[in-house]
């Protein structure tokens, strides 16, 4: 069982969902004429509207030339995969329902239903709230900055384990950096048999790397003045090598 704590000064769901749809690698396509996975065939417009460019022989474009009105129907599904090697790597799953219609040589997919998957609960997300929001603005860093903190900085890691509740640690066996965004960091603590997140809010929201730099020195200086917490069992875990 995961973990219950606040979610403080944390991005809201329309914000989150376009964070994933801007970063995400792939996504799945499904129509009524099935389903297709798409990879590296995606963007997305300023209005959140979502480009697709599948292969020629892709059956999307003969869904959407076929289409009643010219607008075939689809779902399109996003995964929001942590870049550190973590239980559960799938921090969060999109749905995207709308229709799409082609334009030259791609496919606009207009969203009109959202729904966001986050730790077992499913989120709606009002699509005019999604258009007017924007990506979060460390969402193109993220993969870099967890993999360098995780890789390269252990003991920054485990020192701010001190600003967790030790309940929260009671029978850890690793914490790891899972997300970070311009509102917090967030940890996973991980147990023999289960997990559980934390989320440490920083001070004040970061616009861009600088600024996150400053706020995880925050963080660390307020662990150094914070009694030890209890250290981690060291036990094998489920994954590790």
């Amino acid at each position: 069982m995961a973990d219950r704590h606040a979610w403080m000064a944390a991005p809201a769901a329309a914000e989150r969902a376009r964070t994933l749809v801007a970063v995400a690698w792939s996504c799945a396509v499904t129509t009524d004429g099935g389903r297709e996975e798409l990879v590296g065939a995606h963007s997305v417009a300023p209005d959140g509207r979502v480009l697709l460019r599948p292969p020629e022989d892709s059956v999307l474009f003969s869904a959407a030339i076929c289409a009643p009105r010219g607008e075939a129907s689809a779902v399109l599904e996003f995964a929001d995969v942590a870049p550190v090697p973590v239980r559960s790597r799938i921090r969060a799953r999109l749905w995207l329902a709308g229709s799409f219609l082609p334009d030259e040589d791609h496919l606009v997919f207009r969203p009109s239903r959202l729904a966001l998957r986050r730790s077992r609960q499913v989120v709606s997300i009002d699509a005019e709230e999604y258009a007017a929001a924007g990506p979060d603005p460390l969402a193109g860093a993220e993969a870099r900055l967890l993999t360098h903190l995780a890789d390269a900085h252990p003991e920054a890691v485990e020192r701010l384990t001190r600003l967790i509740d030790p309940r929260s640690l009671h029978g850890a066996v690793r914490v790891q950096p899972l997300a970070v965004d311009r509102h917090g960091l967030t940890l996973r603590v991980e147990r023999v048999r289960d997990h559980g997140d934390v989320r440490l809010a920083f001070h004040e929201p970061a616009d861009d790397v600088a600024g996150l730099t400053e706020r995880m020195q925050v963080l660390l200086a307020h662990a150094a003045r914070t009694s030890c917490a209890r250290p981690l069992q060291r036990q094998r875990t489920d994954g590790d090598g």
